[in-house]
């Protein structure tokens, strides 16, 4: 019997590498790319799965019949506010090549801000050599808001350079090496907080998060003498205009920040001129198509064989 069709719908930036990927998996079953001009209009009932990023605003009245949907990236809030979003499983995309990604760039992050690497780049525009303060890793205490897949390996791989590293997350944690605290701790986390690396996912009770309150209670008395903030979550979290004033009035002594409300930053943002922010374009741990169709090969075939999908979203928690 002929397997369902996978239907795919990701408005990623390369192109290039979705073809290349497709032509490597689903060789058992048909594909409908929707990026691909033949299948414009195509009656799209027959397929079983989708795997998604930003799709058309008519896709679940065209695809009727869908039994799993799957995330092009290891955020699922755009997902979830999609019209008409059919009540079947949504699965996450959990894979080691994306968390090691968000790993790299949060370890790169917090050794770019102890290192002091903001102050030397503003030195070598003035021409002016001066060597600053030394600090290592373990004079700073990084703390992660965000402990899932993605900040669980974080927090390890800075363990392993020197940091010490705290966690926090709505419910408690049991990491090896590394303090923990629930909803009720946060101030408590925020306290301790040399710098902030954020990782949480979008939800309601994570929407804007990151504001001129929360800054105000992290830790000065780090060797920079004014707290960091990482963001590489969700741009929903945090309020942009906060970060900007926090900045200017010392609150925070720097950001590196890779996630904005509006994508791309808008070009009047103050964050892109500002002498302590480092802005990136939503790089921090991008997708991988290979591994992401990897991933969902493995997810049918276990839904196929009768086996429970891994990675399924609680769509009352969010993530």
């Amino acid at each position: 019997m002929p397997k369902a069709p996978i239907l795919i719908d990701l408005k990623f930036s390369g192109r290039a590498a979705i073809v290349q990927a497709l032509g490597q998996h689903f060789h058992d079953r048909p594909v409908v790319d929707l990026a691909d001009g033949n299948n414009a209009g195509r009656d799209l009932s027959d397929c079983r799965y989708a795997v998604l990023w930003n799709p058309d605003d008519d896709l679940f009245e065209r695809a009727r019949n869908l039994d799993i949907l799957f995330s092009g990236g290891a955020g699922v809030d755009r997902v979830l506010e999609l019209e008409g979003l059919p009540d079947v499983p949504l699965v996450r995309f959990v894979d080691p090549s994306l968390t090691r990604r968000m790993s790299e760039y949060v370890v790169l992050q917090c050794l770019y801000h102890a290192r002091r690497m903001p102050d030397y780049a503003r030195q070598q525009t003035e021409t002016h050599w001066q060597q600053l303060p030394p600090a290592e890793a373990g004079d700073f205490t990084v703390g992660i808001m965000g402990l899932g897949e993605l900040g669980q390996d974080a927090a390890r791989k800075l363990k392993v350079m020197g940091f010490d590293v705290i966690g926090w997350s709505r419910s408690k944690k049991q990491i090896e090496g590394v303090d923990c605290f629930d909803a009720e701790g946060l101030d408590a986390f925020l306290a301790r907080t040399d710098i902030l690396v954020g990782l949480l996912p979008l939800t309601a009770g994570t929407t804007g998060i990151f504001n001129r309150a929360l800054f105000e209670k992290l830790s000065r008395s780090g060797p920079l003498g004014a707290p960091v903030f990482i963001n590489a979550g969700r741009g929903g979290s945090q309020v942009e205009a906060d970060i900007v004033t926090a900045l200017d009035s010392g609150v925070l002594g720097g950001v590196s920040l890779d996630v904005f409300a509006s994508e791309p930053l808008p070009p009047a943002s103050p964050l892109w001129s500002h002498e302590r922010a480092l802005v990136t374009p939503h790089i921090a741990s991008d997708t991988d198509v290979r591994a992401l169709f990897a991933h969902v090969a493995r997810q049918i075939a276990r839904f196929e064989a009768g086996e429970p999908l891994q990675h399924v979203v609680d769509r009352t928690a969010g993530y």
